[in-house]
């Protein structure tokens, strides 16, 4: 399939508004401060060129002003450039050691750069100063679910939900770590939580499909993902899944639009590399379909199942001894795809 509620917009600690304190004798303060609200007021009217020049402005007044690196990196989180974000929230925090949304801010662009174990720093710095944070719970969960940690995964939703029990995405998160778990029916459970939470959730309908495409019902997976899409019809992820439904089906023609239509919307998405990959091997071009699965393991080394379908493509490929190692990988991951037949092939 691919990534889900995990690929939704993260929850970042945005930009902090700082009201002038006009009896501040100190008249830098007083400039800072104004420079950051004037910065504020600019994201507000969404003229975020602008709310930059304010913020710089304030940095030339003390290059260790804190808000507005963090607000900056924000800035720079929302352009999609990681490490100028990284870079920025860095130097906040060397700035304002005890700055949580800074940290917290960090943790997001971590785990947008794949720098998991960093993001997992970032993340119990902030549970150990405020261990009632619900949403730092709930990133760690979703860090320890790239990782497949499942169980660490499923600790964390669950005290996430145990702070916010209305919050919809802890439920679909839980519902798909019960999923990852083959805790089907635990699974369904939440959903349905989350279904009476929010029933326009899309990410609700995403996960039920895969629930039953392990269940091998295609046609009730296809249903649910169609739900999925009319509540968000060019949500890339989304369309991935629906192509490998139909992939499921034997529709190839119809999966490898959908599959690169989800490519074009998201060119760094490594499931739908794996997707198309899953589609060449059906239509026997083995070849290509390395060339898929290489390029989806160098992207990200956590999609489930690569190494079963990487194992094949090597198999039909006449690539027995290269199989058998990605056969084992799949088998120590806990995809349970490799066969009996492949098994003794491999001894």
């Amino acid at each position: 399939m691919g990534p889900f509620t995990l690929s939704i917009d993260m929850c970042r600690i945005g930009f902090l508004i700082v009201f002038l304190l006009f009896g501040c004798s100190d008249s830098k303060e007083l400039r800072l401060q104004k420079f950051l609200l004037k910065g504020n007021l600019s994201l507000k009217e969404r003229n975020t060129d602008q709310a930059v020049i304010y913020f710089k402005e304030a940095l030339k007044l003390d290059d260790c002003y804190a808000d507005a690196l963090n607000n900056l990196g924000t800035i720079s989180f929302e352009r999609k450039l990681w490490e100028e974000a990284q870079s920025y929230y860095t130097r906040a925090i060397a700035c304002r050691p005890g700055f949580l949304a800074a940290y917290f801010n960090r943790a997001n662009t971590y785990y947008e750069l794949k720098a998991y174990y960093n993001a997992q720093q970032d993340i119990q710095k902030i549970i150990q100063a405020k261990p009632d944070t619900a949403v730092a719970f709930f990133l760690q969960g979703l860090i320890a679910t790239r990782m497949r940690d499942f169980p660490s995964a499923l600790h964390s939703f669950d005290r996430a939900i145990a702070l916010d029990s209305e919050n919809v995405e802890y439920w679909v998160n839980r519902g798909t770590i019960q999923y990852y778990r083959r805790q089907l029916e635990a699974a369904e459970n939440d959903l349905a939580v989350a279904a009476r939470l929010n029933p326009q959730e899309a990410n609700i309908y995403n996960t039920k499909a895969m629930i039953e495409i392990s269940k091998g019902n295609h046609e009730r997976a296809l249903i649910e993902i169609e739900k999925a899409i009319k509540i968000a019809p060019g949500q890339p992820y989304f369309l991935n899944n629906r192509g490998f439904v139909f992939l499921m089906q034997g529709h190839t023609q119809e999966a490898l639009q959908d599959i690169d239509r989800s490519i074009l919307l998201d060119p760094e998405n490594g499931w739908a590399y794996r997707n198309k990959g899953v589609y060449y091997l059906l239509v026997d071009e083995p070849e290509k379909a390395l060339r898929m699965f290489k390029q989806a393991l160098a992207m990200d080394s956590f999609i489930d199942k690569i190494h079963f379908y990487m194992g094949m493509a090597f198999l039909n490929n006449s690539q027995k001894k290269a199989a058998c190692e990605q056969f084992k990988l799949s088998d120590e991951a806990g995809d349970a795809m490799v066969t009996v037949d492949q098994m003794k092939l491999c001894r």
